[in-house]
């Protein structure tokens, strides 16, 4: 890395120097991570010392709660050391889709959107939405939006699958029971290459206006996007930013890191065809179920860990899934 940052024309190449020290970044925050916990564990240390060599019975709850705090941060830090795909210190890409139920559906893409939001928030992601697709009575049919911050996509991608609901429908007079589904894409952003270059033959590029709220100009000009990509048939669209060109650049981030995502899943398919295997992983693949009736449970199949406070995960309390999920793939179960 310091052979890279004396390069005569390093600073010549934004890309490649914001790649850099966005490295560098991450790996001093860790040493420094480290030097905390290893100071933090001496404290506790001469704490426990003390208490016994005094016999001071007052110090083990200040003992205790240090213990605590230092577990989770090293909780913390095994998680992100089990984060090792090339793409997993990336930002990500979210976009969740209703499946079959209309209302009801679209009602549980929105419970879940609040959800990851909250989630984001947590864990310190700046969450950007780029494009939203609002129910036709309540709800919302479909939604992309963006985590950034440090290992966005390597947590983010944990959650990719469909989702199941069982409740009562808020929707339905007679107070049925009803199952939900909607499913969540995840895909880390790239940065520029080669690899990625997209040829604007390839592109038909629409505009119209903004369905979603957003004041006086965004509803009244055709500031939003939507762009197709030609040869593959993938569909971008992004309505969030007053401005046009605004909304194309970010139609061009999703783009670029759709035809990225494709072309690693066309390399896994090769391998594993050459391998004799069938993935039994598809699109229609349940990875979580959220019972709200006749009992409180989230279950995830993956992994089998369940809680039975919904109101938490909700919330965004999902921690304990991704973790559960890390581990397995870490220790070749997933």
């Amino acid at each position: 890395m310091e052979q890279e940052l004396n390069r005569p024309d390093f600073w010549d190449d934004p890309a490649a120097a914001q790649t850099v020290m966005r490295e560098l970044t991450s790996c001093r925050d860790k040493i420094a991570l480290v030097a905390e916990l290893r100071e933090r564990t001496e404290d506790l240390q001469t704490i426990y010392e003390l208490g016994v060599e005094e016999n001071d019975d007052s110090l083990e709850t200040e003992l205790a709660q240090g213990i605590r705090t230092l577990e989770k941060r090293f909780a913390k830090l095994e998680l992100e050391i089990l984060l090792s795909g090339p793409y997993d210190k990336n930002n990500a890409i979210l976009t969740l889709h209703s499946g079959a139920g209309g209302t009801e559906a679209q009602d549980w893409v929105q419970m879940l959107y609040r959800m990851y939001a909250r989630w984001g928030e947590l864990r310190g992601f700046k969450t950007e939405t780029m494009d939203l697709q609002p129910g036709d009575e309540a709800g919302i049919k479909s939604v992309t939006f963006s985590f950034a911050g440090e290992n966005a996509y390597g947590y983010a991608k944990c959650e990719k699958g469909v989702h199941r609901l069982v409740r009562i429908s808020p929707f339905d007079a007679s107070g049925r029971r009803h199952t939900s589904f909607a499913s969540l894409d995840v895909i880390p952003e790239v940065e520029d290459s080669v690899e990625t270059a997209i040829n604007p033959e390839d592109l038909k590029v629409d505009t119209y206006r903004s369905s979603g709220a957003g004041g006086q100009h965004v509803n009244k000009t055709e500031s939003a996007v939507r762009v197709t990509h030609l040869p593959t048939g993938i569909i971008v669209a992004c309505q969030s930013e007053r401005s046009q060109i605004q909304n194309r650049a970010y139609c061009m981030r999703i783009l670029q890191a759709k035809l990225m995502e494709l072309k690693r899943k066309e390399q896994a398919e090769e391998i594993s065809g050459l391998r004799g295997e069938q993935s039994d992983i598809a699109w229609g693949s349940q990875i979580r179920s959220y019972v709200f009736h006749p009992y409180s449970m989230v279950k995830d199949h993956r992994t089998n860990v369940e809680t039975g406070n919904v109101n938490a995960v909700m919330d965004g309390e999902i921690d304990m899934f991704v973790a559960a999920y890390l581990q397995n793939q870490a220790a070749g179960a997933g």
